[in-house]
């Protein structure tokens, strides 16, 4: 969908952040400009994500860094996606998982799954780390998604190991987040998770997978130009005004169709 939006937008409060410091090129400032939209409809939900916003609760947001323009949208062309041979690795390790689809919720083993992971990821990467509290947990991942925000629970032997938040667009699937037990690195459920989005995105006849944001050399993001074939967007155009995406990367040679 790169038509531009005709209908009646919902009710929006636009507003901008301080500046802060970014997560992703040291020594840069991040300004994000927000909407408020309390009753946000799929097809107004399509247009923001289709032009580069992002979504966490009731807020929709992008940055307007000052002097930078690194941050680039990505997305996975459903029906060109070639696996790797590395990622069918992942498939196969992952046979006895269960997978459950529903409405965002909320419970202790998501609060304690999300901290546990963040703990780790503050360890071994460095992230910035505080313990998510269950009205901050909500108010990122429950509220908003309206009928169509989902997530994609993985267990193991019954215990929830992975969280996918996601939406489901009038042209695909936005990934929002996804965290999951470092206890579990050998499954490879952060792979296997985005394999999962594109087999559910055919069975839904979706052609794109919103992957938010890619920098160049950022290794947050280094593994979502893995999963090719892409699209790339430069800047935010207006929901009046087209989108235009451009094919990304280099298509891989050692890979096999699913």
């Amino acid at each position: 969908m790169n038509s531009k939006f005709t209908d009646v937008p919902p009710k929006s409060t636009d507003f901008s952040m301080l500046d802060y410091d970014c997560a992703y090129i040291k020594g840069n400032k991040v300004r994000m400009s927000y909407k408020h939209i309390e009753n946000a409809t799929q097809a107004y939900n399509t247009a923001l994500i289709n032009r580069g916003w992002r979504r966490f609760g009731h807020y929709y947001f992008h940055p307007i860094c000052a002097g930078c323009n690194e941050c680039k949208s990505l997305r996975i062309d459903v029906n060109n996606f070639k696996v790797r041979k590395s990622q069918k690795k992942a498939i196969k390790r992952n046979k006895e998982t269960e997978i459950i689809i529903q409405k965002p919720s909320l419970s202790q083993a998501h609060i304690n799954l999300y901290n546990k992971y963040h703990s780790y990821k503050h360890e071994q990467d460095d992230w910035s780390h505080r313990n998510i509290a269950p009205r901050e947990y909500k108010e990122n991942f429950v509220d908003g998604a309206h009928d169509f925000g989902k997530e994609v629970l993985y267990l193991v032997d019954g215990e929830l190991v992975g969280v996918d938040l996601i939406d489901i667009l009038d042209d695909g699937i936005s990934s929002i987040y996804f965290y999951y037990d470092p206890d579990y690195l050998n499954l490879s459920l952060g792979t296997y998770s985005l394999l999962y989005q594109i087999e559910l995105a055919k069975v839904l006849d979706l052609p794109w997978i919103y992957l938010g944001y890619w920098v160049d050399g950022c290794k947050a993001f280094a593994y979502k130009p893995n999963f090719q074939r892409q699209e790339i967007l430069d800047g935010f155009p207006k929901v009046d005004e087209i989108s235009d995406w451009k094919e990304f990367g280099i298509p891989i040679e050692s890979t096999v169709k699913i």
